[in-house]
């Protein structure tokens, strides 16, 4: 792909001197770590003078006790810190040793260090080539080369290659030491059960680990345990070999991927599929992770992809019926409720079948996802922790996640970075995910090197400490053991893991683009290229893993009636069907308000200490429930804890949303006293309520939207709310909003029940920073009665207005959410009298009832509030307008005309009167 990383690391060289030098940088903790515990026996505060060299000291020894220094020089013996201090001047080899004062026993002995000249390079020349074959080791562990036998978008332009070992000049090594056998470091399994080995044979054996079709990122992760385990899996000898009847496996899988595309080819050759040719390879390697994670406990997969051979993930991996694919392209066969639109590459499917290799069921389930690729992957973890949580897989050892990507979008796409800072957050983790990147080298049209700036287009899982596996995907059995150890680590370490697919595109973008308008060399070199199958059976025959014969019945086999690929039945489903909205009574009785009021003004945990300001806080809900009032605080814990106490679940996630922005919730209280003390009060109602979850977010808006409206998306009766800080919040997460929010059910047939709280009105800091745009989600709305979400707009001026408080008679049994409140003043007995009806929402009713009594106009003006705006109540707007037959009718709102409700509201009002009266 691109040239060798030269910037990650500077070779280790060999001279303590150039060492001393080049490593103006620690060491990195986990080397060290793993260096000091190699060494049972020796401790470091050995004196230099104890240990000559010519009695045999270890080389790993005077390794570790040099790392040691470098950390510390305190940590070691005096003796060993004059050597290297010494060393590090410049000192020549001899000279660098000096005993110091305290250590002396003669003068004779230790009068100077010319006392061990003659002695001393040969040691040091035995350290230097130990230490230069542990640096030539980390070298190769470091920058590994993954482009041998790989088609490199770039090679006909920038001629990089991984440049073979200079073994004089970097090493200081010969040709001659070839044959030395050198001690290998605890560092490396490239020794088997061997601990020593010719340096010819370890060049050969890393060369085999790691400059082959395989290339492995994991020196940057800082855990000493996980470093060891990767190494492991790629450097001990023979570990990548496939058994006979994995080979047949991965043959039978790579003819159904192939033939799928085949026949896609030639029945629909001028439409739009976006295929695979190029890495059919990427559904035995999807099934090869889904095999082993079944294997390992796993139960349920959620998928998310974008477009690249989603049809045949589709139909050879989640098992959809090929009919409704088909249908897609055949305008002979009917489609049942698909949707509308781009569809066929869209779509996602859910389907419960036998894994075969493990006789366990598994639940596959391809979430839907829009044409702005990866917006799909914060809604997919979300999902993934909703199942979790409903069937209390704690660990993440029943229900994970598996997500694809491609090269540009992954590399291009901020979204991808969000989701990855999501994944260790604890309300957030869904405890490791398996990123897959089918990495064209290309996007769209545009090369690697004007799209992105990193070496590699996976780089951003460095952030979390992913580890990053390269893989040549025109070697199948080289793809199936990566996958396999990415599904390894994600079941021992459960956390994310990268497989990076370098692959190519045989066809443009999709299959009716020309690619060799932009990239002619590229393509004059794919159109040579055998394909993936053809050089994996060609391979199996000179093995003779398989017969030229056995080869053609499988082809024959995997045929249908009228070339269809055969497969099981399977089943679609939508993903939970959603209640009406028709709203029943949401009153509660009289004790169970005082009691969730009560719980709300408490501290449940014994000896908790609380801040003092928030005891006043406490005090204050105390009043307000013996008054049995409730302010904008305490009727939304009366909300959230009725529902607990009926066993629905309630998670509440956003920025600071356990306080609350304006410091008004409190729903997590912290102990003065004791760090990471907290007590949750709703969790405290009712022993056998729901759970509450309330989880402060990363500083996110567009992955948290996503991950919110996936958990919710896996359980249509919990109450599921995402809040923004101010109302402007929702512009960086307007894209979750418009792929899958507004345009879910007539795209994709799904509805969610996903809330969107946005706590700000024009409160005076901007209209960019107040304003919480209500016209764009208006505009989204089409007035149907069953449309969900919910969008709440809740100015934070009302949440401590003296005002905005409701008695406890309006939330007892019998009680409804009123779509509209009427004006209760002088008005309502002597509407003849009012020369103007205004319709308003939100804040702007106190502001226009306190200027209304200033002005002594009581009797004039009915202020009358639309609480629901969509859908819109035109039956109680007619009765309102009816009442007051002498008025003008008036809509107020602080926003301007062309934002706010204005332009949605008129026109309702004007079909409400008939067109009879004006509206201003």
């Amino acid at each position: 792909m691109h040239r060798l990383r030269t910037t990650v690391v500077r070779l280790w060289p060999l001279t303590a001197v150039q060492m001393a030098q080049s490593l103006s940088k620690p060491v990195p903790l986990a080397v060290k770590q793993g260096l000091r515990t190699s060494q049972p026996a020796r401790h470091l505060n050995t004196p230099l003078a104890s240990e000559p060299f010519l009695n045999g000291t270890s080389s790993n020894y005077v390794e570790e006790m040099y790392y040691t220094w470098l950390e510390n020089p305190k940590s070691v013996h005096k003796s060993w810190d004059v050597f290297f201090r010494n060393a590090s001047a410049g000192a020549p080899p001899g000279a660098a040793y000096q005993g110091p004062p305290h250590l002396s026993r003669t003068s004779e002995r230790l009068s100077s260090a010319q006392a061990l000249v003659g002695t001393q390079p040969s040691v040091e020349k035995l350290v230097e080539d130990h230490l230069a074959v542990h640096s030539l080791i980390r070298a190769y562990q470091v920058n590994c080369n993954h482009t041998e036998n790989v088609l490199d978008a770039q090679k006909d332009i920038d001629t990089t290659s991984c440049p073979a070992p200079c073994l004089s000049s970097i090493y200081g090594l010969a040709e001659s030491d070839l044959d030395k056998v050198f001690r290998l470091p605890t560092t490396t399994f490239i020794g088997g059960n061997e601990s020593a080995l010719p340096l010819r044979e370890i060049i050969y054996r890393l060369e085999r680990a790691y400059c082959q079709h395989i290339g492995v990122e994991f020196m940057f992760i800082n855990d000493m345990e996980q470093c060891q385990w990767i190494r492991q899996k790629f450097e001990t000898p023979g570990v990548m070999q496939c058994t006979l009847e994995e080979k047949r496996t991965l043959l039978a899988r790579m003819i159904q991927s192939t033939r799928f595309e085949e026949f896609l080819q030639r029945k629909w050759s001028s439409e739009k599929r976006f295929g695979l040719e190029g890495c059919e390879s990427l559904i035995p390697a999807l099934k090869t992770i889904i095999d082993k994670s079944s294997q390992s406990g796993v139960e349920s997969v959620i998928m998310g992809m974008p477009h690249r051979g989603r049809l045949n993930v589709l139909a050879n991996v989640i098992r959809k019926e090929l009919e409704q694919i088909f249908c897609q392209f055949d305008s002979k066969l009917e489609a049942a409720d698909e949707g509308s639109g781009d569809v066929k590459y869209h779509l996602g499917m859910y389907h419960r079948r036998m894994n075969r290799v493990s006789d366990k069921y598994m639940t596959l389930s391809l979430v839907a996802n829009p044409s702005h690729l990866e917006a799909v992957d914060p809604v997919v973890q979300g999902k993934t922790k909703a199942e979790q949580f409903y069937c209390g897989d704690t660990e993440g050892k029943r229900v994970m996640s598996i997500l694809l990507h491609g090269d540009a979008a992954f590399a291009g796409q901020g979204i991808v970075y969000e989701t990855f800072h999501l994944s260790d957050l604890p309300s957030y983790t869904t405890h490791g995910t398996i990123h897959v990147v089918v990495n064209n080298q290309i996007g769209f049209t545009t090369d690697p090197r004007v799209a992105r700036s990193s070496p590699y287009p996976t780089d951003v899982a460095r952030v979390v400490n992913a580890p990053i596996f390269h893989v040549n995907a025109d070697n199948p059995e080289a793809v199936m053991y990566v996958c396999k150890v990415a599904a390894e680590w994600r079941n021992t370490f459960h956390k994310d893991v990268v497989v990076d697919l370098v692959c190519y595109r045989r066809n443009g973008h999709n299959e009716i683009d020309e690619p060799m308008f932009t990239q002619p060399l590229m393509y004059k070199r794919i159109k040579k290229q055998k394909g993936v199958l053809q050089k994996f059976v060609e391979k199996l025959i000179d093995e003779g893993v398989v017969t030229t014969q056995e080869y053609e019945v499988k082809i024959f086999l995997n045929l249908g009636q009228e070339g269809h690929p055969m497969h099981a039945s399977c089943f679609f489903t939508l993903e939970g069907q959603p209640r009406s909205m028709t709203c029943p009574s949401t009153g509660i009785s009289e004790q169970a308000l005082s009691h969730i009021g009560n719980i709300a003004a408490s501290v449940p945990v014994q000896d908790f200490a609380i801040h003092g300001g928030l005891s006043r806080i406490l005090k204050g809900r105390a009043n307000m429930v013996s008054q049995r009032l409730c302010d904008w605080a305490l009727g939304e814990y009366m909300a959230f804890g009725s529902l607990l106490k009926e066993g629905i679940h309630v998670r509440l996630s956003g920025q600071d949303v356990e306080r609350g922005t304006f410091s008004h919730r409190h729903h997590v209280l912290h102990d003065q006293n004791t760090d990471k003390r907290m007590c949750i009060p709703m969790n405290y109602i009712s022993p056998d309520q729901a759970p509450y979850t309330v989880c402060n977010s990363s500083l996110s808006e567009y992955a948290v939207l996503g991950f919110e409206l996936g958990f919710a998306m896996a359980s249509p009766n919990a109450l599921v709310l995402w809040e923004a800080q101010f109302g402007d919040f929702h512009n960086t997460a307007q894209c979750i909003i418009d792929q899958f929010i507004s345009s879910g059910q007539a795209k994709w047939v799904r509805q969610n029940g996903i809330v969107l709280l946005l706590p700000h009105g024009m409160e005076g800091m901007g209209p960019e920073h107040s304003s919480a745009r209500p016209e764009r989600f208006l505009q989204m709305c089409n007035d149907d009665p069953d449309v969900f979400p919910l969008i709440v707009l809740t100015p934070k001026s009302l949440l401590r207005h003296p005002e905005v408080k409701s008695s406890f008679d309006d939330m007892l049994p019998g009680t409804h959410f009123r779509r509209l409140i009427p004006d209760n003043g002088h008005t309502a007995t002597n509407p003849e009298k009012v020369k103007r009806l205004i319709f308003c929402t939100g804040k702007i009713y106190y502001e226009l009832t306190r200027e209304r009594k200033n002005r002594g106009m009581d009797e004039a003006i009915a202020v009358v509030r639309i609480e629901q705006l969509s859908p819109f109540p035109f039956d109680l707007v007619k009765e309102e307008a009816d009442h007051y037959p002498n008025a003008d009718l008036v809509w107020c709102q602080e926003e301007h005309k062309n934002h706010g409700y204005y332009d949605y509201v008129k026109p309702r009002i004007s079909t409400t009167i008939g067109h009879t009266r004006p509206i201003w």
